[in-house]
């Protein structure tokens, strides 16, 4: 009986976390990183300072915690990928893996783009390159062709182009994701005509 309390407590501690990091993210949307204060998290929670403090002592330990729990999938991808033979079929399914994740993590992916500046000061930056260069490192064959190579990074970042670029288009969402996804795949199978790792 003891478990299954500390198990719904344990739930609902995570289902706090979670909703304070939503709403931190909703206001550095609205108003930006540096202008949202601890208590208007707070408040927009109709939760005590204190409670909020008993998760997060800062608003960059709530960035930091973001980052870490929507890049999971990323840091996961990037290990299959190293696991994986660098053929076209892998580099498809990574494709097409990145694009969920990206998805998944639009919100966070906004608030870097919309807060570069805090970004860079913030540990999240650094952390954000390494997880980029490991995906590179997994995604671009070294001894292919340089237009090769810059093909398939192309297709990295046209999975974020897409995100950011296509957003104030009109038309279905899931469509002009597919659409971009349709891209980079290409972008990635054109790479692989000249014969390298097929």
């Amino acid at each position: 009986m003891g478990v299954t309390m500390d198990g719904t407590k344990q739930q609902r501690r995570g289902n706090t976390r979670q909703r304070i990091q939503d709403v931190a993210l909703e206001l550095f949307a609205e108003q930006g990183y540096e202008k949202t204060s601890l208590r208007e998290i707070a408040e927009r929670l109709d939760v005590t300072k204190a409670a909020l403090y008993y998760h997060f002592k800062t608003k960059e330990e709530i960035i930091v915690s973001l980052f870490a729990d929507l890049t999971k999938p990323m840091e996961e991808l990037i290990d299959w990928g190293e696991q994986q033979p660098h053929t076209l079929a892998t580099k498809q399914e990574i494709v097409r893996r990145y694009s969920q994740a990206l998805v998944d993590a639009a919100p966070l992916f906004r608030f870097m783009q919309e807060n570069q500046a805090t970004v860079r000061e913030l540990r999240i930056g650094d952390s954000f390159k390494d997880r980029m260069r490991g995906l590179r490192d997994i995604f671009v064959d070294p001894d292919a062709d340089l237009v090769d190579q810059v093909r398939c990074a192309s297709a990295i970042f046209t999975l974020h182009a897409g995100m950011f670029l296509l957003q104030d288009l009109e038309g279905d969402p899931e469509k002009k994701r597919a659409a971009v996804l349709e891209v980079a795949v290409d972008l990635v199978t054109q790479a692989h005509k000249g014969g390298a790792g097929t």
